[in-house]
């Protein structure tokens, strides 16, 4: 049974759906009357709907991160820089590189090239 699609609770749905079409290539996909805004994958892996948070609900509180599949993490996150998204140190671990940021509703965002590694 495949994993197709994942809930983000934004506190700005708008804001977070622009973040994932840039960043991330997404295509946002809205239904009249809907109050859901789905991000579809566009080259395969799991959609992302968001969803707007309760008032109640602290952005980030929630322990999961979105694990982003790049061949090269060194140039994806310089070219993400020069659009205004700033992932952290690049780290190597175990034969492949990954980085970590944020997303605007703080929940953990990473790319990795893990995927992409020579002893798969």
């Amino acid at each position: 049974m495949p994993l197709n699609r994942l809930v983000i609770y934004a506190r700005n749905v708008e804001e977070t759906a622009q973040f994932y079409e840039k960043h991330f290539s997404f295509k946002a996909t809205r239904l009249p009357g809907d109050r859901i805004v789905e991000l579809v994958a566009q080259d395969g892996g799991a959609n992302i709907m968001l969803h707007a948070a309760a008032k109640g609900q602290r952005s980030g509180q929630s322990i999961i991160k979105l694990v982003f599949d790049v061949e090269d993490v060194e140039a994806f996150c310089a070219q993400r820089a020069k659009a205004g998204l700033t992932f952290g140190p690049i780290h190597t671990s175990d034969g492949y590189l990954f980085a970590n940021a944020k997303d605007p509703c703080q929940n953990s965002i990473q790319v990795s090239s893990r995927a992409f590694r020579k002893d798969r």
